[in-house]
């Protein structure tokens, strides 16, 4: 008999929740197929079979705590596959059918009429009989102020405690500031295909942001920097956390050393990130640390938010929806595709004015994508 147990947790972890099982007491299980998820702050770990059985006993239920090593479940490793023969077919023996005997004719008999005060009664009790009839086939209206309650999973909550604790901790402050993405636009509808055909994935939005990101977190550390007690912690690298979605909740990965990335390499690990946050395969250390984040809600259509903090950093970037808007050019109303930027900062560390030309910083790079290039 061998143990299901949890597996060696990432380190600063302590516990986990069982999320899932994937088998029940009496399935087979093959060699690595996964039998149980397990949940902890950061990240969900699949439990594989190392040996091949059958699956005997569940000893810790889905939403129970765990902790490392802790026994889930019994495999038995010596049962084998027990293969279901089909049944087989039953022979019917053919009954002869018997005819029908002919219809016989019904004299009918002359109905006799009630008379009227007889008929009048038996009317109101037809009717009587019938409402009652009504009211007892009538389904009752369910009522569409129904709850449900379910617990919080340990991703959440810890999503939850973190948010909080970053408008608890943090002065936050957030500005704004818009940008015309007509010369990125024009430069993906040149250049795309030749991007794609040489480096094998798309080119978006988000490679130009991180770059532009990061010629601006050199010119301004402060908001690459954060507060650790009574020290400020300044960084001579950037590292980007990339906010992505999925199933579980945000995470947010982390582009290390963003700073020596061509657009091309951002692109391809971006993708990876977002691929396996819905699997939920990321590793904790690849959500772990990050100088600075951006978040990018213009995928599910956001206008314009105002970004929390991702302590303990001390900025972040929020982007959102392109759309056509009359903005002014040398005088002239022209419609261009606008996208409005927000900047939430910790105004312990970093000061209004940083803050605001940290922001023009980035839309200057991003409104004439040559300064990305000469690093202007």
């Amino acid at each position: 008999m061998k143990e299901v147990k949890v597996p060696i947790l990432p380190e600063s972890i302590s516990e986990a929740t069982v999320a899932a099982w994937h088998k029940k007491p009496g399935d087979y299980v093959e060699i690595d197929d996964v039998i149980v998820e397990i949940e902890t702050d950061k990240v969900v770990l699949e439990v594989p079979a190392e040996e091949s059985g059958v699956l005997s006993e569940i000893l810790e239920k889905e939403g129970e705590t765990v902790s490392e090593n802790q026994v889930l479940g019994l495999l038995d490793d010596e049962a084998k596959e027990v293969e279901v023969e089909a049944p087989a077919e039953e022979v019917v023996e053919e009954v002869p059918i018997q005819e029908a005997p002919a219809e016989e004719v019904v004299e009918e008999v002359p109905t006799q009429e009630a008379p009227a005060e007889e008929v009048v009664e038996v009317e109101e009790a037809q009717n009587i009989a019938s409402d009652d009839n009504s009211n007892l086939n009538e389904t009752p209206v369910m009522s569409n102020r129904m709850e449900e309650r379910v617990p919080m999973s340990r991703i959440r909550k810890t999503i939850a405690n973190r948010l909080h604790s970053a408008t608890q901790n943090t002065a936050m402050l957030t500005t704004f500031n818009e940008v015309d993405m007509s010369e990125i636009l024009t430069m993906r509808s040149s250049y795309k295909e030749a991007f794609e055909k040489k480096y094998s994935i798309k080119l978006g939005f988000m490679s130009f942001f991180v770059k532009a990101a990061v010629e601006s977190l050199k010119k301004f550390p402060t908001v690459n920097a954060y507060i650790d007690g009574n020290d400020i912690i300044y960084h001579a690298y950037c590292d980007v956390s990339v906010a992505v979605s999925s199933e579980r909740g945000l995470v947010v990965p982390v582009l290390r050393d963003a700073h020596k990335m061509e657009m091309h390499e951002i692109e391809k690990r971006i993708t990876d990130f977002a691929y396996r946050a819905q699997e939920g395969s990321l590793g904790v250390d690849e959500m772990s640390g990050g100088t600075f984040t951006i978040s990018n809600g213009g995928v599910f259509g956001s206008l314009l938010s105002t970004p929390i903090l991702n302590s303990p950093q001390s900025a972040i970037l929020g982007m959102h929806k392109t759309e056509d808007r009359p903005v002014v050019v040398d005088g002239e109303i022209v419609i261009r595709p606008m996208m409005y930027l927000a900047l939430s900062y910790d105004h312990q560390i970093i000061d209004g004015k940083e803050a605001v030309q940290f922001l023009i910083s980035i839309k200057e790079a991003l409104e004439d994508p040559a300064r990305l290039l000469l690093k202007v």
